[in-house]
């Protein structure tokens, strides 16, 4: 069974109590700390940069994994780098330099992923999975939390598995959008490993026990799988 990481977005914290949200979410068990990058521009919102990054640092020592739903996302690798940046995420629909992106990131020792929104085909991250440490499959469209998981995108969970597997790849797959104990089994069952969620556990009054179910879920999926 792959390692199964359960990453809290915290587009979904309170932000007049940030730092208390973070060391929240690390005292109740997340593997990572999700957090989304918008510009107004790639998708319809804008959140925080570099300077809210680098205040999530202090606050916590799991990984940060980074989002980066902006255009020019090659501007701005160094700066989220040396906020506290563990693995950055550009999205292929926005970098058209994809693999020179992901060489980017690498030297700057951090740990790469790619991002596809709903409809954009496996196809546009075939010929980089060999550089990637993960893969992140949107589950919603990216732009706003609190929306609905697309089910059309399980198949393309399956698919990506099947093929990471096939060529032997230590790559995990994360999904973000509508993550929640009815839905994580669905994504887990398919091949998913990486569980963004924001309002399945910042909406909870106990964010241990949503964490913990949510893990859980995927773990008991997973299992099923190999049987």
């Amino acid at each position: 069974m792959a390692r199964i990481l359960v990453a809290p977005s915290i587009l979904s914290a309170d932000f007049g109590r940030l730092g208390d949200e973070v060391r929240a979410i690390d005292a109740a068990g997340c593997d990572y700390v999700h957090v989304d990058v918008m510009d107004g521009h790639f998708v319809p919102n804008l959140t925080i940069g570099p300077p809210v990054i680098a205040a999530v640092r202090r606050a916590t020592q799991k990984p940060l994994d980074v989002h980066l739903m902006i255009t020019n996302a090659d501007r701005y690798l160094e700066a989220y780098a040396s906020a506290g940046a563990d693995l950055i995420c550009v999205h292929a629909e926005a970098s058209p330099h994809l693999h020179r992106s992901l060489q980017t990131i690498r030297a700057l020792g951090k740990k790469a992923a790619v991002s596809l929104n709903p409809a954009t085909p496996l196809e546009a991250v075939r010929y980089v999975l060999g550089e990637l440490d993960m893969v992140l499959l949107m589950t919603v469209n990216p732009g706003f939390g609190g929306q609905s998981y697309i089910h059309a995108v399980t198949a393309k969970i399956a698919a990506l598995r099947q093929e990471i597997t096939a060529r032997g790849l230590a790559v995990d797959i994360e999904v973000d959008g509508g993550i929640a104990p009815g839905t994580i089994a669905e994504a887990a069952g398919a091949g998913a490993n990486v569980f963004v969620a924001g309002s399945a556990v910042f909406g909870a009054k106990d964010y241990a026990g949503a964490i913990g179910a949510l893990r859980a879920g995927a773990e008991a999926a997973w299992q099923r799988r190999a049987t």
